[in-house]
């Protein structure tokens, strides 16, 4: 009697164990086969527009801002440049090697590349950064823009003429970047930088510190803020800079991502201020 009822029980167990590999087996196929159909674009990162950036090899924040932020379906793709310290030598020298790193991206298949540093797309004068744009564009036969271009549309769009400037940069830098906006027809009313020359210092620097550098430098007399360095972390700021002082905020890694979006025709809303809200 206890053998039958042994022989029942292990009959029952093994019953159960081929019904659950069955079941097993289903569902791993069902997943297959779901697989299979699914459309490509939701497979694919990218599916939406593939952007790709040049950066300092030293920048630790531009990326991870964009990455923060980017649109579902929009991939980026990063190749680096040396710069340490942000000087003109060093910035000059940097730029040189654009022109590889944008090789390396055209590798990826990416429809856009932005040059993201904004002092070495400005170092040169004006017209340098689009003398830098076309250089890479006949190399790789990919439309580019520098941050420089990105910040100079971004001010025309928001109707910023008179505007403040906040950076992270020594003086030498500052001063060129006042000529280059100058020259380029906006009145810079003021420039303050935290005369900061290594680039990884710029990095550690916390959001708070643009905002209250920003508050403490604006008057009523400016039609909105700029905010200089691709190092520099704001996307956490900006909207609250722009209530507290009622005017338009532009920085640097907002307005170059805003751009690159744009040229890849993705046009989602962001909680970056109304560069990102309204254009």
């Amino acid at each position: 009697m206890n053998s039958i009822i042994f022989f029942t029980f292990s009959f029952i167990r093994l019953t159960k164990l081929f019904e659950l590999e069955k079941v097993i087996k289903l569902l791993k196929q069902k997943r297959l086969n779901s697989r299979k159909l699914r459309p490509l674009g939701e497979t694919m990162f990218g599916w939406r527009g593939r952007i790709g950036l040049i950066v300092p090899s030293s920048n630790t924040t531009m990326e991870m801002e964009f990455h923060s932020m980017l649109p579902e379906g929009v991939s980026l793709h990063v190749s680096r440049m040396p710069l340490k310290n942000v000087t003109e030598e060093e910035l000059l020298k940097m730029t040189s090697y654009a022109i590889e790193a944008a090789k390396l991206l055209s590798d990826a298949g990416v429809e856009i590349i932005a040059f993201g540093c904004t002092s070495g797309s400005f170092i040169g004068g004006k017209d340098f950064e689009r003398e830098l744009e076309m250089k890479i564009e006949d190399e790789v036969n990919i439309e580019t823009f520098t941050t420089s271009t990105a910040v100079l549309e971004a001010l025309s769009v928001l109707d910023i003429q008179t505007v403040l400037v906040v950076t992270p940069y020594i003086e030498e830098i500052n001063q060129r970047e006042k000529e280059f906006l100058e020259a380029n027809g906006f009145d810079v009313l003021d420039i303050k930088g935290l005369n900061i020359q290594d680039n990884l210092e710029i990095g550690k620097l916390e959001p708070y510190v643009a905002y209250r550098l920003a508050k403490a430098t604006f008057t009523g007399d400016a039609d909105g803020i700029f905010i200089s360095c691709t190092n520099f972390r704001t996307f956490e700021i900006i909207e609250k800079l722009e209530r507290d002082l009622g005017v338009p905020v532009v920085t640097s890694n907002q307005a170059t991502l805003w751009m690159a979006l744009r040229e890849i025709d993705v046009r989602d809303p962001l909680p970056l201020g109304k560069l990102l809200r309204e254009y």
